[in-house]
């Protein structure tokens, strides 16, 4: 499978048949499985084999089949299958984390991210150190001999930031500091974090994977050694695994999650550039457009900035929301990576909580508007924003 490319690794990779050689994955909907005898359950207790189970929090073969087979698409060893995004997120760092321990992590982080270190891992005692992610001096700085591990969206939610994954990564390992990357807008298919180095990807496979607005989902990615260990010890006895079902569910999306995610990712760059010179729209920001200040810094690490884009409407709120009410075809919602096209006011929903200092700093304006392009075609996306700027 190594040697195959990633469209056929996502269709194939990790493949379990019975007996009875179904073509399409089987669904194991089961919580426990029958031993042949007590001292097998004993056994399979003491150490499980690849194939061998003993209860859905700890494992089962619908869900081990989806953990091979995205380990193996973004070139990790082993992943753990987890019940959201956010599962996955605070499940790796309260995993490899304990009291004590010193964390450096880039400011601009989604929401719920910002939650879990400031208002959880701090209060447990876990030293946090909060920098511009963007300054490669900033992390040189921050990273110390003590350190044990750095966070970082490797393209930040919701203002798009980019950061220099190679650098990180080379400042942190050489003070033997762990390497969590948030690939979630990156997404599976321009996913860097293997290439770059990062001892860590995590992704919310609610996004990309799924990506038909159905099923919540997260994956945590990395050396065997780490999954198999703490993050499975972690993860089995706190109940974040991810359900059967989701799991069948990711493994037929995944069969064509290349095709979307390249057809979405043409179609932000698409709406980036119908934009990039609307005199009603400022500051359009896609990662690998031309109008990114870190447009070269995109480019060297990945082809494609992902399937959102972000863009400030003149006017502040009142503007925002008089141009989000009067979209027709794309929705109003807090998700992303949907095959139906999204429009969010971070300001007021996933950034909502943030006070207002920390949102100046990190960009998040009330004149900021986050799209995460569908299936849609590009052309009737255009013309249904150019119709919703008229009432401005």
């Amino acid at each position: 499978m190594k040697d195959l490319k990633p469209r056929t690794r996502a269709i194939h990779s990790g493949s379990k048949r019975s007996q009875w050689g179904e073509m399409s994955e089987a669904m194991f909907l089961t919580q426990g499985f029958v031993y042949d005898s007590a001292e097998q359950a004993e056994a399979r207790f003491e150490k499980s084999g690849d194939d061998e189970f003993i209860y859905a929090r700890y494992g089962n073969p619908t869900v081990r089949m989806f953990e091979d087979r995205i380990a193996g698409l973004l070139g990790y060893e082993d992943c753990f299958a987890c019940a959201s995004g956010m599962s996955a997120v605070s499940g790796a760092l309260c995993a490899l984390l304990k009291a004590g321990d010193h964390v450096v992590a880039s400011r601009a982080l989604f929401g719920s991210c910002l939650y879990v270190l400031q208002d959880i891992l701090a209060r447990f005692g876990v030293e946090i150190t909060m920098i511009d992610g963007r300054d490669n001096a900033a992390w040189d700085a921050a990273i110390r001999d003590d350190t044990r591990l750095v966070f970082f969206e490797s393209i930040s939610n919701p203002t798009l930031e980019v950061v220099d994954m190679r650098h990180i990564v080379k400042a942190a390992h050489k003070v033997g500091a762990l390497v969590l990357a948030d690939d979630a807008m990156a997404t599976p298919v321009y996913s860097y974090a293997r290439d770059c180095g990062a001892d860590i990807a995590i992704i919310s496979t609610t996004k990309h994977v799924d990506g038909q607005g159905r099923m919540l989902g997260g994956a945590i990615c990395g050396a065997r050694d780490l999954i198999r260990g703490p993050v499975e010890a972690y993860m089995k006895h706190t109940g974040g695994a991810m359900n059967p079902f989701a799991a069948w569910t990711h493994l037929k999306a995944l069969e064509t999650m290349d095709l979307r995610v390249r057809a979405q990712s043409a179609g932000a760059m698409d709406l980036a550039n119908a934009l990039s010179q609307h005199p009603k729209i400022t500051n359009v920001r896609y990662p690998t457009h031309d109008a990114h200040p870190q447009q070269t810094l995109a480019l060297s690490q990945a082809p494609s900035g992902g399937t959102v884009l972000a863009f400030e409407v003149a006017g502040g709120k009142d503007a925002c929301f008089k141009f989000l009410n009067a979209l027709e075809i794309i929705k109003i919602s807090n998700n992303f990576a949907d095959a139906k096209s999204i429009v969010t006011h971070p300001a007021t929903t996933t950034h909502q909580r943030l006070p207002q200092d920390q949102k100046d700093i990190l960009g998040i304006s009330d004149s900021l508007v986050r799209l995460s392009a569908g299936l849609e075609d590009s052309d009737d996306l255009i013309a249904d924003i150019l119709q919703a700027l008229k009432v401005i």
